[in-house]
């Protein structure tokens, strides 16, 4: 079956507005013959209106780094569902390493914002990943298994098939390490073996998966080979518009 090929660049809390607005001017210049394949970038949350505008009939849509839970609230510095919605925003980034592990998100509040963006038709992009030391003590399915399950705790058959996933080995972002492409494709296939576990086979096999850690042009091709990737999470690789194209266009 063939399933959707999605590229995505996090840019985190990088770029001004004009260095926003240069890079994404860039992007729709070159990427001009993609075929199939979506991009998606995130942008920092100033920017996500005026990227989506932009953007507006064009290869590229626009997503949002993170938001909270609930609708509305005295929650100071937070970004609601509905907020991120009239951005003109279609995804939205959730669980992704940083904020589990720096800001301290739980596999609760990462079920309740996929919740959250189903019930205001966003596609969720689900980050899962282990840290350095789970990996060596041999726990990476463990982790794996648990953090896909807490995800879809509750989620409907129907609503899962909205729902995009992103493999991120967190001893492997920033860092210039990279998961080999068979160590890659070992935790995508065990992803859609969960998949298929908790819904079915179908399902499992219709869902994208992607790979996010220290993504560049020189690695992307073995990467991409792997059967069962279906794109990547690309991080400081698509703050330059030559990289992030380089890595868009790989055969």
């Amino acid at each position: 079956m063939s399933r959707k090929e999605i590229f995505a660049g996090n840019w985190k809390m990088n770029k001004t507005y004009s260095g926003a607005v240069e890079l994404v001017r860039e992007l729709l210049n070159n990427l001009t013959d993609i075929g199939n394949r979506e991009v998606v970038i995130f942008p920092p949350s100033p920017y996500v209106k005026d990227m989506a505008a932009i953007c507006e009939n064009s290869p590229i849509k626009v997503g949002m780094q993170n938001m909270h839970y609930e609708k509305a609230g005295a929650f100071t510095g937070e970004v609601s569902p509905e907020m991120v919605k009239d951005t003109g925003a279609s995804y939205i980034l959730i669980g992704h390493s940083e904020r589990r592990h720096i800001f301290g998100e739980t596999d609760e509040d990462v079920n309740r914002k996929v919740k959250a963006a189903l019930e205001y038709d966003l596609i969720p992009m689900i980050c899962v990943g282990e840290l350095l030391d789970q990996r060596e003590k041999g726990h990476t399915d463990d982790v794996i298994k648990k953090q896909v399950e807490a995800a879809l705790e509750g989620i409907s058959g129907d609503d899962v098939l909205k729902v995009v996933f992103a493999y991120e080995p967190v001893w492997a972002i920033g860092t210039g390490k990279v998961a080999t492409p068979d160590m890659a494709g070992e935790v995508h296939s065990l992803i859609r073996k969960l998949l298929s576990g908790i819904f079915n086979d179908e399902i499992s096999i219709s869902i994208p998966v992607l790979y996010g850690g220290s993504v560049k042009p020189d690695n992307i091709k073995g990467l991409y080979k792997i059967d069962d990737i279906d794109g990547v999470l690309v991080g400081g690789a698509s703050l330059s518009a030559d990289s992030f194209i380089d890595i868009i266009s790989v055969k």
